[in-house]
């Protein structure tokens, strides 16, 4: 797991690293291919990880929701609503990401 979280952390790194060199290309002269490429590259990684982060993350909350309905059925009320919202806030930061890899990739 640690090795993992290494790995997620230097994927993250790269990506912040070629977003800033994708954004601080001049607009109206045309983009250079090769910042063509690092934008491409920049939002397909970016989106990639976000998808990542948030199916861990729903998957985690969902599991621990049926474990708790589990233990106590009568509490299911109690528990699937405040899931839900918390499922609608991790999709959003996804969401998020998205908007962000668009804007980038509209760029070129």
């Amino acid at each position: 797991m640690k090795k993992l979280f290494s790995i997620l952390m230097l994927l993250g790194v790269f990506t912040v690293l070629f977003c800033g060199v994708a954004m601080a290309a001049e607009e109206a002269k045309g983009l250079d291919s090769q910042v063509k490429a690092m934008i491409a590259l920049a939002s397909g990684i970016g989106i990639g990880i976000a998808a990542f982060g948030g199916a861990l993350g729903q998957g985690k909350a969902v599991a621990a929701a049926l474990e708790g309905i589990g233990r106590n059925p009568g509490a299911s009320g109690k528990i699937l609503t405040p899931m839900i919202i918390g499922l609608a806030m991790i999709e959003s930061l996804v969401i998020y990401s998205l908007v962000v890899s668009l804007m980038l990739f509209l760029k070129l």
